[in-house]
């Protein structure tokens, strides 16, 4: 009986080691490819230069409630946190793009710990396969040091269904306890990092339960201190902007949910096909090198018996198809598509190809090494090209050195882009936020076709006094003169940018 059960500890204490050991390797795996070349990318507009832009106009004038690209212009298209962590970022370890993308290195890593510890009930006997599968899949890889919402998200969205498997999945009372507590503020935290979308995983987690325990099992869910968390982190800050800016509740449910979702407003590939267009890619090409694993996992999807099975047995599997499908469907449905969107949806894919290929993936074999240590040098060396021998106009640290050329030792205290557009929406795809983090100057991005142009250029030039002026190449040169001159400004010309009009512009101080 005492030998049983010491070779029992003995075992146990192994799997421990085992495990242990695979998690450092798995950290490690992260930090190579999360920090390599880190900081050497110039930011990219339109999304990256944007969201530091925000961070910086935050940290600059003390308002960290509401986001806004310039002294003048609030946007409340995302809520804030993605703002704040860049923004303490850039406070803790200085103004430079290393700086910026920290938080993105460290939520891959932070991502890849929690696929582990998911793995732990996907695919028990290699729970380190699912974070190798998202690690050096080809759209995780590169997505994970993109400056946007989604790699947050993907953290966010990965903790709420981490806290559901150990509620769902528990190895002792304790995990089905507090494992709700962690879904809803992983709930709570996403969406606070991207509003409604952050949600999509607890639809996929409402009809496992539905399907597996019926009202009861959805019952469960509703963790009084848990939704308590979930409403206080997730819903303060909308409390407060709407409360203290009118009409903003109608912007958040008007513009963000409904326009978003059943109009083709934000112009991102809004027709029929969009979502192939969109996505197709992402599924085919971003899954890369992992086909065989997940076309396993298709076949499996595709037999009608496999169903029934999981679904008596309460498999996990059941619920990682559910995880992908629902917000996958959900994503093809709306009206506004981009490739990022799907990041979240990596997890459940790296958790499914991971289970499929548990008895057939062997690490220990040397052809299996050869291969991954040529595609990992293959995605660091893409990675450094990106880095150092590409060149953008996208590209705002580029950007930022052709200004700073043409302009020489001209004193200016903001850019103001008065820009040719079909909408203010085209408008803030089209300026380059990103300039205020190379240059140190506020940015005004502004309609020509507005009815507010006037007053906002006029109020943007005598807040700051002295300010470049970008004129778009397509407005008439008499035009933006005579938009000028209404302001009662002084106007030289400083030659030209990309075939665009340059102005220093004096205005009459307040």
């Amino acid at each position: 009986m005492n030998s049983s059960l010491s070779v029992s500890v003995e075992s146990t204490r192994t799997v421990a080691r085992m495990r242990t050991s695979s998690l450092l390797w798995v950290m490690l795996l992260g930090l190579l490819l999360g920090f390599a070349f880190q900081g050497s990318r110039g930011l990219w507009s339109p999304d990256e230069g944007r969201y530091v832009g925000v961070a910086l106009q935050m940290m600059d004038s003390g308002n960290y409630l509401a986001p806004a690209y310039s002294p003048a212009s609030l946007n409340f298209s995302k809520p804030p946190l993605t703002y704040w962590i860049i923004a303490t970022s850039l406070q803790l370890f200085g103004r430079n793009t290393w700086a910026a993308r920290l938080p993105y290195a460290l939520a891959y890593l932070a991502t890849l710990a929690l696929l582990f510890a998911m793995g732990k009930r996907a695919s028990p006997g290699k729970p380190w396969l699912p974070s190798l599968v998202y690690a050096t899949s080809l759209f995780t890889f590169f997505s994970s040091n993109i400056i946007s919402t989604d790699v947050l998200l993907t953290l966010t969205e990965g903790l709420a269904v981490f806290g559901f498997i150990l509620h769902a999945w528990p190895s002792d009372r304790g995990e089905q306890r507090y494992g709700l507590v962690v879904m809803w503020l992983g709930f709570g935290l996403a969406f606070l990092t991207k509003g409604p979308p952050g949600l999509l995983p607890l639809l996929s987690i409402l009809a496992f339960a539905a399907i597996c325990d019926g009202a009861r099992g959805v019952v469960r869910l509703l963790h009084p201190f848990g939704l308590a968390i979930f409403l206080l982190v997730g819903f303060t800050w909308y409390a407060v902007v709407t409360l203290r800016y009118p009409g903003l509740l109608h912007y958040f449910l008007h513009q963000e949910v409904y326009g978003r979702i059943f109009t083709a407003m934000h112009k991102r590939h809004a027709g029929a096909l969009g979502w192939a267009v969109a996505f197709l890619p992402v599924l085919v090409l971003g899954t890369i090198p992992w086909w065989h694993g997940l076309v396993l996992s298709l076949r499996d999807v595709a037999k009608p018996a496999q169903w029934a099975r999981w679904r008596k047995e309460r498999s996990i599997q059941l619920f990682l198809v559910l995880w992908f499908a629902l917000p996958f469907v959900i994503f093809c449905v709306a009206r506004s598509r981009l490739p990022l969107y799907l990041l979240p949806l990596f997890l459940p894919l790296a958790l499914l190809t991971a289970s499929r290929m548990e008895r057939s993936f062997d690490l220990g074999s040397q052809r299996t090494i050869g291969l991954l240590a040529t595609w990992l040098a293959l995605l660091l060396a893409t990675k450094a090209v990106a880095a150092y021998g590409f060149k953008t106009n996208v590209d705002n640290r580029h950007a930022a050195k052709q200004i700073a050329a043409t302009m020489g030792a001209a004193d200016y205290r903001a850019l103001v882009f008065l820009e040719e557009a079909t909408d203010t929406y085209a408008v803030d795809e089209q300026t380059l936020w990103g300039l205020r983090f190379y240059l140190n100057r506020p940015v005004y991005g502004i309609w020509w076709h507005s009815p507010e142009a006037s007053t906002q250029l006029c109020a943007a030039i005598k807040t700051q006094e002295t300010s470049l002026l970008l004129v778009d190449r397509d407005i008439p040169a008499a035009d933006a003169q005579a938009l000028l001159n209404s302001c009662g400004a002084s106007v030289e010309s400083a030659g030209a940018w990309r075939n665009n009009m340059l102005f220093l512009v004096h205005g009459v101080p307040k």
